[in-house]
């Protein structure tokens, strides 16, 4: 597929504080992952110790926290990963299913796509 990358705000929980930043599009990571550095200038603290499993298999933890996040002109709370010093961030799978985005491979761009309900409208 390749690797292609989009601007996103990371901010604090209040939004008083944004930083904005390029971030490469990983649907093989579970968390949007932030550099630590970033982070702690936003004063966003860690909740959480979570595994991760490495492309070597191994499995390791890193800290946890929580920012609003804002993409396309939209907002909203996300779960993010405590990158060590450096590194590119990376925007992960549940953001962007909450922003409601898929990526296209073919133009290399996040497309909006509709969220679903069936199994709850099936019920009622």
């Amino acid at each position: 597929m390749g690797t292609f990358s989009v601007n996103i705000e990371v901010g604090d929980l209040s939004g008083s504080e944004y930083r904005k930043l390029n971030a490469i599009v990983d649907t093989g990571a579970t968390y949007t992952v932030i550099p630590r550095d970033v982070l702690e200038h936003l004063d966003v603290r860690p909740v959480d110790m979570v595994p991760f499993e490495l492309t070597d298999d191994n499995v390791v933890e890193f800290e946890v926290g929580e920012v609003r996040l804002r993409l396309d002109k939209r907002e909203r709370t996300v779960l993010i990963v405590f990158r060590p010093e450096g590194g590119t961030p990376l925007l992960g799978a549940t953001a962007l299913e909450l922003f409601n985005r898929a990526v296209d491979p073919v133009h290399q761009r996040l497309i909006p796509v509709t969220a679903l309900l069936k199994t709850y409208l099936s019920r009622h």
